[in-house]
């Protein structure tokens, strides 16, 4: 249980959350097969086959979110209402206009829907209530909304917000690059993407970051939107200027620690989600210090 993209979120207060009465609330909601005229269909499913809605390890819950989608390409859509459009024009003489040619697209949606493959994929999230974290492992923030939504709709009054900082990452970044420094507990690795007013954009991989082109950029007002670091030697990850953690690696020497403590699946699935969960409160930490603090709600 390896996160690999961090949506971080800020809950209100540190403190204790029952996994039995949080399954109950997620069990209203829970993942249906999609229906033969359903695009798409979201609920609630175990993170382990076959076990709770919520697992716990030393009071750290993992929720998943399951989602079904019927594939329709549009160009399948697009292909078939072409088809019927050009019967409708032989047999009555006539050309289909705009209007009806949409309700055509329509029509020939839901006749496809029933026959089209279904994708599933699942999202995950840490809900850490002694430190006040909820983190999804998410690339995109969308998906992590789309769990988040779907979380306040299922646990009445549950509150969490996107984490912000004293200092914006993208001013914090620059920072460092431009100095040649990382913060405390940090070190800058090899990727970088810096960011123009205009839009353009410069990127630079498995480059190193102290040459003179690099700070002439940042000179003429470029900023970094992306940076690669490794934490305390433990995590490696690229910051972006939203505050994600993308491309998370914890490092073979942490994982190692684990690896020859037992050979049950479940028992090591709990391992690693424990080790994770426990690097991670740590790194949010001196991250927090780093961008100087947290912003006040």
């Amino acid at each position: 249980m390896w996160f690999k993209n961090l949506c971080i979120y800020r809950l209100p207060a540190a403190g204790r959350i029952d996994p039995a009465a949080l399954a109950a609330q997620l069990a209203q909601r829970t993942l249906q097969s999609c229906g033969a005229s359903d695009a798409q269909s979201i609920g609630w499913v175990p993170p382990r086959d076959g076990g709770d809605l919520v697992h716990a390890v030393n009071h750290q819950l993992l929720v998943a979110l399951g989602a079904e989608q019927k594939l329709l390409p549009a160009s399948v859509v697009n292909q078939f209402a072409r088809e019927r459009a050009a019967e409708i024009a032989e047999a009555e003489g006539r050309k289909v206009g705009r209007k009806e040619m949409r309700e055509i697209r329509e029509q020939m949606t839901l006749e496809l829907l029933p026959r089209a493959f279904v994708r599933r994929r699942t999202t995950f999230a840490w809900i850490d209530p002694v430190h006040g974290w909820l983190v999804v492992d998410a690339a995109a923030i969308g998906k992590a909304e789309e769990l988040l939504e779907l979380l306040r709709k299922s646990v009445d009054g549950f509150a969490a917000r996107l984490l912000k900082t004293g200092q914006s990452p993208a001013a914090a970044m620059t920072g460092w690059v431009a100095s040649g420094e990382a913060p405390g507990g940090f070190t800058l690795d090899q990727d970088l993407e810096l960011r123009s007013a205009e839009d353009a954009k410069v990127r630079y991989v498995k480059h190193a970051l102290e040459g003179e082109e690099i700070r002439r950029h940042i000179a003429d007002g470029k900023t970094a939107t992306r940076l690669a670091m490794t934490w305390s030697d433990r995590v490696s990850f690229v910051l972006t200027e939203d505050l994600q953690l993308k491309r998370l690696a914890f490092l073979d020497l942490l994982k190692e620690q684990n690896e020859n403590q037992s050979d049950d699946a479940d028992e090591r699935f709990d391992l690693d989600f424990a080790l994770m969960a426990g690097e991670l409160a740590r790194l949010f930490d001196d991250l927090l210090a780093a961008l100087g603090g947290e912003q006040a709600a």
